[in-house]
């Protein structure tokens, strides 16, 4: 159903071009920016998405001249903030930064509020990560590999957060217990920081954590991970193996992005001017600097290269979620 809802907000884009233009005339002449900047961040603060968001705000404020504001709009996996950004005024002063939740929270949940691709124009890409399957002080102490988890959590009843509804880490978490075959209750959270919170007073046993987030308490030892999805180790986990490593399936290999995108029909003039201010603040090594003490890699992309990611991503998770049935209430 979701295809037809995109085709039809495509064609319905093909009349931006002449009101963009208009916009963008006007926008020219006033200069761009004259008032703060606000990033819409569609989850709560703390979580790893809010942490690449005030990397990327902090870089280009000085480039700007003008404050980065962030707005931390939580709710529905991502729905609720991204639908607002959708929604916003196309000048430039509204903006979304996002991860890729953007593309499969709406393909999991079947509900198309925004266009992933044709509502938004993307400004660039910040970096890449992998998440880790981390348990907490709810799994015995002893417990420091997936074989030793496995064994032991084989005939219980386990609980699995995700920081949303439809986002890679519940999906992994749900195929997790299937390759597995282990019993699993889902429990769904509205961001990385209040599963965390959960995990760490031992209300749910795991979940999939991004470093970015979960770090500080990986590197205490109040949790542990176990082995980590994606193509590459993440240096600082050491040994920890990547969880084709130890016998999961290619499916873990799917990889995201976190990037800014402003509204569709924003003028030209506009973009081009957000698009250099952010590939500057992407480059800046404080910015790497930074990106990397949150094992996130730093790898930007441009606008069309960014936006042909994110056309991907709906591609390849919309092919998962019909192969595996997977939806989501709500």
């Amino acid at each position: 159903m979701h295809r037809r809802h995109l085709l039809g907000l495509a064609a319905a884009g093909l009349a931006a071009p002449a009101l963009a233009q208009g916009t963008a005339q006007g926008t020219a002449q006033t200069g761009y920016p004259d008032r703060p900047v606000r990033f819409i961040v569609p989850f709560p603060p703390g979580g790893g998405t809010d942490t690449w968001a005030r990397i990327a705000a902090e870089g280009m404020q000085p480039e700007l001249g003008q404050p980065v504001v962030i707005e931390n709009r939580g709710g529905a996996g991502g729905l609720v903030g991204t639908e607002a950004a959708a929604k916003a005024a196309p000048d430039g002063y509204t903006l979304l930064f996002t991860i890729t939740t953007h593309v499969q929270t709406p393909v999991v949940m079947r509900r198309f509020p925004y266009d992933p691709v044709h509502d938004f124009a993307p400004i660039g890409r910040l970096g890449t990560t992998s998440i880790s399957f981390c348990v907490g002080p709810k799994v015995p102490e002893a417990i420091r590999t997936w074989p030793d988890f496995a064994a032991w959590a084989r005939g219980r009843d386990l609980s699995l957060g995700s920081y949303a509804q439809g986002s890679t880490g519940h999906a992994f978490a749900l195929l997790v217990a299937e390759e597995a075959g282990l019993k699993m209750e889902h429990v769904s959270y509205r961001g990385e920081t209040p599963m965390l919170q959960d995990m760490l007073a031992g209300q749910i046993h795991g979940g999939f954590h991004s470093m970015a987030a979960a770090g500080e308490m990986i590197r205490a030892g109040r949790i542990r991970t176990l082995m980590t999805a994606g193509d590459r180790r993440v240096p600082a986990l050491g040994e920890t193996p990547l969880m084709k490593e130890v016998g999961f399936s290619e499916r873990f290999s799917f990889g995201g992005f976190s990037g800014l995108l402003a509204p569709a029909r924003t003028p030209q003039p506009v973009l081009d001017r957000l698009a250099e201010v952010f590939r500057i603040a992407a480059a800046k090594p404080e910015t790497h600097r930074r990106l990397l003490a949150v094992d996130t890699v730093p790898s930007y992309q441009d606008p069309p290269t960014f936006k042909a990611q994110v056309a991907r991503n709906l591609r390849e998770w919309t092919e998962i979620t019909e192969r595996l049935n997977l939806t989501v209430e709500g």
